[in-house]
């Protein structure tokens, strides 16, 4: 029995299927009428094709950890449970030593990624940055530097009386290989300026990206989903990356971002279901056809909505993290020391059916287990 003979759809619902399982591209109108559905389990036997298209029977995972230099931020995001102001109570700013360190500590434990992301400090420029990369290239040679969202590389390029693509250049041959998708949250203009109204815009986040694409330096994209956005303003999102993704083919993965609401502005808003959570990333994979990797960031979720999330389209769990994020454990997450070892991530593949992979950043495969 076929996908589509296992359903009972309507017809709407059946003209979409039809184009999803012959891998055509869906309207954005047809991702609206997706999330408007409530079929979640022709959502997640749709979403399960696509991602089969790009990765098999195969879920990846890396060793990583991250480096997060400070929690001191210029920009005022509502959402934000994780910035401080200098001197204030929880802030902190390390130094290229004590970041240094962090890597010398994890590469004992075998990672094989470093990423390095956090506030935008209102002292540190483009130059700081690049010292930093180099210090961490000399002591992890042989470890891929995922580095600086477009928000940070806005801001410290500016400092820098650089141009986005001369910051970029200074930051790649200090040992940037590749960017990280956050600072995205939502691309609606209007939306984006209630939330977070001092941080690079929409347009400047997509013109970072495409310059580091053009550069040679592969990145991923997010969305923060689940504060005050609707479908439609979801779909617009995924409709600009997918866009730019046609231009450059530079984007590796896209991560939804579950909005959290402890220790913000938002407190008071109800977080999504995981029905929800689950029906965004199958219409995310159906979706955005060309970005190969759609990854659940499990520190965020939690363990077990994650492996849930395979069954959705998923092929990317992200990493082991080591207990080296506080970005999503200060808003609430699940997870609120988050580490997973190596076992741990491939019984939750295993046992959900899929192939384990440990990749590398690029999504080379490393082992199968």
């Amino acid at each position: 029995m076929s996908i589509l003979e296992s359903l009972t759809l309507p017809a709407p619902l059946k003209e979409i299927a039809l184009k999803v399982l012959a891998g055509n591209r869906i309207s954005p109108e047809e991702a609206v009428e997706l999330y408007e559905s409530n079929n979640l389990s022709a959502l997640g036997l749709l979403a399960g094709s696509v991602k089969r298209r790009h990765s098999r029977d195969y879920v990846y995972f890396n060793k990583n950890f991250h480096i997060e230099p400070t929690n001191i931020c210029i920009n005022h995001c509502k959402f934000c449970s994780y910035r401080r102001n200098p001197g204030q109570k929880g802030a902190w700013e390390c130094s290229i030593e004590e970041m240094v360190e962090m890597v010398e500590r994890n590469l004992l434990k075998g990672a094989t990624e470093v990423h390095i992301v956090g506030g935008v400090h209102p002292d540190r420029d483009v130059r700081f940055y690049a010292d930093l990369l180099r210090a961490v290239r000399e002591k992890a040679p042989g470890a891929h530097i995922k580095a600086f969202t477009a928000v940070e590389i806005d801001q410290m390029c500016k400092m820098g009386n650089l141009t986005v693509e001369e910051g970029l250049r200074m930051l790649k041959e200090a040992g940037l290989e590749s960017m990280p998708g956050g600072g995205a949250e939502i691309f609606d203009e209007t939306l984006r300026a209630e939330i977070c109204p001092d941080k690079t815009d929409s347009a400047g986040w997509l013109q970072i990206h495409a310059t580091a694409h053009r550069m040679g330096i592969p990145t991923n994209a997010t969305m923060l989903y689940g504060l005050k956005e609707n479908y439609h303003h979801r779909v617009d999102h995924l409709s600009r990356l997918r866009h730019l993704q046609d231009q450059t083919g530079g984007f590796n993965a896209f991560i939804p971002l579950k909005f959290r609401k402890a220790n913000n502005l938002y407190s008071s808003r109800k977080e999504t279901t995981v029905v929800e959570d689950l029906k965004n990333y199958a219409v995310a994979r159906i979706f955005l056809d060309n970005i190969p990797h759609l990854k659940a960031y499990w520190p965020m979720i939690g363990k077990q909505v994650a492996q849930l999330s395979l069954f959705f389209g998923v092929d990317d769990l992200d990493g082991t993290i080591d207990d080296s994020t506080r970005i999503y454990s200060m808003a609430g997450a699940e997870e609120q020391n988050p580490s997973a070892s190596t076992a741990e991530l491939v019984e939750m593949i295993r046992t959900a059916g899929f192939r384990p992979a440990e990749r590398d950043t690029l999504y080379n495969i490393l082992a199968t287990f």
